[in-house]
């Protein structure tokens, strides 16, 4: 057996296999640029940002569509103003052939916009499935969120794996990413245990400034501490740097079980770098063969 058919069957090549990116609805010019990069087919996810209006997102749509990758649209359940603008939406992406795969996230905001308090509130509307709706991906929070309780939380997790069941609705987990792998297989072991089964597919952070990585981090909750730094593969006291995620990849590989953590993937946070992230991930795949 070669050492690529010794790869094919192991932990980090099945991390590697059928990875997903995100990008806003202005980098429909740098996925362009990285397109070449991107094996065909790849999941993109594009947010739902409240600087981005309903032509922005639906010209990133389509530019993920023309250039052979899967559209996961995002809706921010707390930026709906209304329920006609989550039907404008879904009527839009049918129309564009982009519906079957969606993100639905709590959003931002503290205070509702509209009338959807959360993500689950959007999935229990009776809209998306009308529209085409076919697998919905959702949150997962392995070192918790900054402004939800631990409980709410997993009953939120626990809440939507029960409604898709109950739609009959394929669905999956996108994970906040973060730079210390156990807190992230912790978590994954927990899911398992609570009886969830949604394939999980954990958020790395593509190669980036150690300033923007710790602006991102700092917002969204996610540990930084110097140990926590040191182990991903910089340090805090030097911002002007930049770091990649192979430490990360590595040592979620080397702890990763398929038997114990079930079907895991990678999802990369991008930071508007699609192509510096494509690169990257060309070259680690490289490397590991």
């Amino acid at each position: 057996m070669t050492s690529v058919e010794a790869i094919g069957t192991s932990p980090l090549s099945l991390l590697l296999q059928d990875v997903s990116m995100e990008m806003t609805g202005k980098d429909a010019q740098r996925l362009e640029e990285a397109g070449s990069l991107i094996a065909p087919g790849t999941r993109i996810n594009i947010t739902f940002l409240e600087n981005e209006d309903l032509e922005m997102r639906l010209r990133a749509t389509r530019a993920v569509r023309d250039l052979g990758f899967i559209p996961v649209p995002h809706v921010s359940a707390r930026r709906l103003r209304s329920r006609e603008m989550l039907e404008e939406y879904l009527g839009a992406l049918e129309r564009e052939g982009a519906s079957e795969n969606l993100f639905v996230v709590g959003g931002d905001p503290a205070v509702p916009h509209g009338p959807y308090a959360d993500a689950l509130a959007v999935m229990s509307s009776g809209l998306l499935q009308s529209h085409g709706v076919r697998h919905i991906g959702v949150s997962g929070y392995p070192e918790g969120h900054p402004g939800i309780a631990e409980d709410s939380l997993w009953a939120a997790l626990e809440g939507k794996a029960a409604l898709l069941a109950e739609q009959g609705l394929a669905g999956s987990i996108i994970t906040q990413f973060g730079f210390d792998v156990d807190p992230v297989l912790g978590w994954v072991e927990e899911v398992r245990r609570r009886g969830i089964g949604l394939p999980i597919r954990v958020g790395v952070p593509g190669p980036a400034g150690v300033r923007r990585l710790m602006s991102y981090a700092a917002r969204f909750g996610v540990g930084t501490s110097a140990g926590i730094a040191r182990k991903y593969g910089f340090s805090i006291t030097n911002l002007m740097g930049t770091a990649g995620p192979d430490r990360f990849v590595r040592a979620l590989a080397e702890g990763y079980r398929p038997e114990r953590h079930g079907e895991l993937k990678l999802h990369f946070y991008t930071f508007g770098g699609l192509r510096a992230t494509s690169e990257w991930l060309a070259r680690f795949r490289e490397e590991e063969a």
